[in-house]
């Protein structure tokens, strides 16, 4: 028999996946149009299912993905369109326009070409966060430094990847705990391998690092771990004094609330959102991080629906201009992808001699490494 007509009114108490497969293309047409943006009208009859999954760079996939589960799950179209129809206008409404392509090239490819970041600066050649990884940094031909951004108790905005100082000084406790006085007074090489290299660094505050760098001719990955606000505000008043960081600098984050507050605050700022698959749920090195099976198995599901939200919402939402993975997930296929998007991948930490000529050579991305200078362990 003929299927039902499309009406809102009408629920399909007895469709098969099949018919709700068939319905698919005529509700996107109706919602939607051409929502990937590529002039293309939104095709139905045989072969439309599959077409729909193939379209690449915009949200029809996404949101058919969202259309299906909720005929699935409600059984009604009129409820599905609705819900869906709704939460496309939202993310319309909502979401920042990316800024031109040529603007992150001048970020990630500078000097048109591949270009490795120091990661941390650079922190298997010299102390992590320093104006000597900085330094150390450019001397060993690095293009650009990603630097971590954290805040002393008293609002100064430092150079720190912890929320400790345990690690990497002659310290302890918890920067939210220590005022900039008492932070300027610990030693940053005092935990490193080189520390008799570096004996008179201090922990840097943000502007000294941001001068050191623009001194240099080095490009900056600002990556905040936090503190959407006042990391925010911290970096507006960089761009303000430093105007030539909007043509080599890109603020990151793993975390997609800072990187949305900082398109709100400057929409001519690059972005990026960074991403370790499975994250929440794992350590760096691949551990698990919760003993309790329930507890790990629902940080799993978290983790593949935050994974699924990165590639298919967020970066829309965000009005991205790249996208850092972990090294290992980055193939041909996965650049193309993001390519079609006008997205930028840069894979990070990319140690050893093989993996940095893999890049450079075969997929000719951008990287973020621990040392220009030989191969290392990665530092997590």
């Amino acid at each position: 028999p003929p299927p039902p007509p499309l009406c809102g009114a009408v629920l399909l108490e007895g469709c098969f996946l099949g018919e709700y497969l068939g319905l698919l293309p005529l509700l996107l047409a109706v919602l939607f149009g051409d929502p990937g943006g590529s002039g293309t009208p939104v095709r139905a009859g045989a072969g439309a299912g599959m077409w729909l999954w193939e379209e690449q760079g915009g949200l029809l996939g996404p949101f058919s993905f969202i259309l299906l589960l909720l005929l699935l799950v409600t059984r009604s179209p009129f409820n599905a369109c609705l819900f869906t129809g709704s939460l496309y206008l939202l993310l319309r409404l909502f979401s920042f326009e990316p800024l031109p392509s040529r603007r992150a090239l001048q970020v990630l490819k500078p000097r048109d070409r591949v270009s490795a970041i120091a990661h941390r600066g650079g922190s298997h050649d010299a102390p992590e966060n320093t104006l000597a990884a900085i330094r150390q940094a450019a001397k060993n031909g690095a293009t650009g430094v990603e630097l971590d951004l954290e805040f002393t108790s008293d609002g100064i905005p430092i150079l720190m990847h912890d929320n400790t100082v345990d690690r990497t000084t002659d310290g302890t406790g918890r920067l939210c705990d220590l005022t900039f006085e008492q932070i300027r007074k610990l030693n940053p090489a005092a935990n490193h391998r080189l520390r008799n290299d570096f004996p008179d660094e201090k922990i840097p505050t943000l502007r000294e690092a941001v001068a050191e760098c623009l001194n240099h001719n080095l490009t900056i990955f600002f990556d905040v771990k936090g503190h959407a606000n006042k990391a925010t505000d911290a970096l507006k008043k960089m761009y303000m004094e430093f105007p030539q960081l909007y043509n080599n600098s890109m603020v990151c984050s793993f975390l997609p609330e800072v990187i949305y507050k900082m398109r709100q605050t400057d929409q001519n700022v690059v972005t990026a959102l960074t991403h370790r698959p499975w994250s929440l749920s794992h350590t760096g090195d691949g551990k698990p991080r919760y003993d309790a099976f329930w507890k790990q198995s629902v940080f799993v599901v978290l983790d593949v629906l935050l994974d699924w939200s990165l590639h298919n919402i967020l970066w829309y939402l965000c009005g991205i201009s790249a996208f850092l993975i972990q090294k290992d997930f980055v193939s041909p296929n996965y650049l193309k992808k993001w390519s079609a998007k006008g997205i930028q991948v840069v894979g990070w930490t990319v140690n050893t001699f093989d993996e940095k000529s893999y890049y450079e050579s075969y997929l000719g991305s951008s990287y973020v490494t621990d040392s220009m200078l030989e191969d290392c362990a990665p530092h997590f």
